[in-house]
C-alpha cells in the first residue's frame, strides 16, 4: 500500500479501507468511486506515472507536454471525466519487443490520461484487495517478491510439504470476460458499486494486460 512517497492523506485512505475490509470481511463498500478522483490521489497517481516514465500512448503526449501545460491544470481537467462518470479509455498503442527466439512480444502502450486513472484506481482498491488474498500469495503485491516466495517454499519442504504442482495459465488477460469484471474479480463479494467510469478503468487494465501484462 502506502510508503514513504505516498502523502499523508492517501496513506490514511489507504489504511482505513484496508482496515474496514480486514475486520469486515462481508463488508460492502459503497462509497469509494469519489475517491479515485480526488484532488491529493490523482496527484499521487500522477507522481507514480511519472517516476515509472514510459512511453506515450496512441496521442503522443508526454509528461514534458502535460508538465508544460501545467500538471495541476491538466489533472483537474483529467478529474471531470470520471466526476461527470463519462470516463472511457483511450485505444491502447500496440508495439512488439523482439525476443531470443526470433518471436515477437506485443507490448500495451495506454496513453498518460489513461494510466494516472488506472493508477488513481489501484490506489483506491489495492488496500481492499490485499485484505481479500492470501498470505501465501506473492506475485504482483505490494511488498511481496519472488525471493520471499522461494524462501517460504523452502521452509514448506523442510517441513516435509514436498508436493509441487506447476501451473501455468495461457493468454488469462487475453480471453477473460471484461464484460463481467465485477463478478470475476476477488473483490466482487465486496459488492462494490461499480459505476460505467469504473468499470471503463478496470476494463482498460485488462486490456493493456492482455498484450504486456501490466497489471501490478
Amino acid at each position: 500500500m502506502g510508503n514513504l512517497s505516498t502523502p499523508i492523506r492517501v496513506q490514511k485512505l489507504q489504511m482505513a479501507l484496508h482496515a474496514k475490509a480486514k475486520a469486515e470481511a462481508g463488508y460492502r463498500f459503497y462509497a469509494l468511486y469519489d475517491k479515485i478522483y480526488r484532488e491529493d490521489v490523482l496527484a499521487h497517481a500522477y507522481a507514480q506515472c511519472r517516476s515509472n516514465k514510459g512511453a506515450p500512448g496512441v496521442d503522443r503526449q508526454d509528461f514534458a507536454e502535460v508538465e508544460a501545460y501545467g500538471v495541476q491544470k491538466w489533472l483537474g481537467e483529467l478529474a471531470l471525466a470520471p466526476r461527470q462518470e463519462t470516463y472511457r479509455p483511450d485505444p491502447i498503442r500496440r508495439v512488439f519487443i523482439p525476443k531470443a527466439n526470433g518471436k515477437l512480444r506485443p507490448l500495451g502502450i495506454s496513453t498518460l490520461r489513461d494510466r494516472v486513472c488506472m493508477t488513481a484506481a489501484m490506489l483506491v482498491l489495492e488496500p481492499i484487495f490485499e485484505a481479500d488474498l492470501p498470505p501465501e500469495q506473492y506475485a504482483y503485491r505490494a511488498g511481496r517478491n519472488a525471493q520471499q516466495a522461494v524462501i517460504e517454499v523452502e521452509e514448506r519442504l523442510h517441513r516435509g510439504q514436498t508436493d509441487v504442482v506447476d501451473a501455468d495459465l495461457a493468454d488469462y488477460f487475453g480471453s477473460i470476460a471484461t464484460s463481467d469484471v465485477p463478478a470475476n474479480d476477488p473483490g466482487a463479494a465486496r459488492n462494490w458499486r461499480w459505476r460505467p467510469s469504473l468499470r471503463c478503468i478496470a476494463r482498460a487494465c485488462l486490456r493493456i494486460s492482455s498484450v504486456s501484462f501490466w497489471m501490478k
